[in-house]
């Protein structure tokens, strides 16, 4: 009877959704993005071991993004004024983030298969771009979350550690927006900017790699900080 409680037990937990399991997952999956991209691993581990990093890595957050999806909360709250029903900004900066690991998931799987320029640019920059842009609206909403989180809290507050993750997060899908643009395939099958692209996905795995990574440093600092507390990629 014990080991079948412990069993359930810990089945329960492995299935609750955490901030630290959430900030962990996307850790790895920025560790995987950086090293895919990391100045010199292309070159010297060759284009599929990349191409490999960054599905395994896309899957991972795809996971984190469903955990913060799945804390956000409900959809919609009520407001005095309008229809009285609004959504909610934690909402759409988690559910915008986990289309956009959808994306992600479609655009590297791709790369590891298509060979045609065709094949590049629908199935491999399409929904990396689609991708790159639900990113950036999640961050946007991720900022909105934070100010509208408490009356007092402004979009300037350097002082709470919410806010420097949101921020170095936002800076992360701002290069993930570049390196979209960098990537674009034309016709004849030529990269817009290699260089600007493999920059890019790297100082923008980096910056969502610290905006996970301070939050659990300050949770260790705060024990009182549970993992039911709202926090941001």
């Amino acid at each position: 009877m014990c080991v079948s409680a412990d069993r359930h037990r810990f089945a329960a937990g492995l299935l609750t959704a955490t901030t630290t399991k959430q900030c962990i997952g996307f850790m790895i999956g920025s560790a995987l993005f950086a090293l895919g991209s990391a100045p010199g691993f292309g070159p010297w581990a060759g284009a599929e071991a990349a191409n490999i990093s960054y599905f395994i890595g896309a899957w991972f957050f795809t996971g984190a993004a469903l955990i913060q999806l799945v804390r956000s909360g409900p959809m919609t709250t009520s407001v005095p004024y309008g229809s009285g029903v609004m959504l909610r900004a934690d909402w759409l900066a988690a559910s915008t983030q986990f289309v956009g690991t959808l994306l992600f998931n479609v655009s590297t799987a791709a790369a590891l298969e298509v060979k045609t320029v065709h094949g590049q640019q629908h199935l491999v920059w399409n929904p990396d771009a689609g991708g790159s842009v639900a990113f950036l609206l999640s961050g946007l909403f991720v900022l909105v979350a934070f100010t509208r989180a408490d009356a007092a809290r402004r979009v300037w507050a350097p002082g709470s550690t919410d806010w420097w993750s949101g921020v170095i997060n936002m800076i992360g899908c701002i290069a993930f927006g570049v390196s979209a643009v960098g990537s674009f395939v034309s016709r004849t099958g030529t990269t817009v900017d290699a260089v600007l692209a493999t920059v890019g996905t790297f100082v923008g795995a980096l910056c969502f790699f610290f905006a996970s990574f301070i939050v659990l440093v300050a949770m260790r600092m705060h024990p009182r900080t549970t993992d039911s507390a709202d926090s941001v990629r």
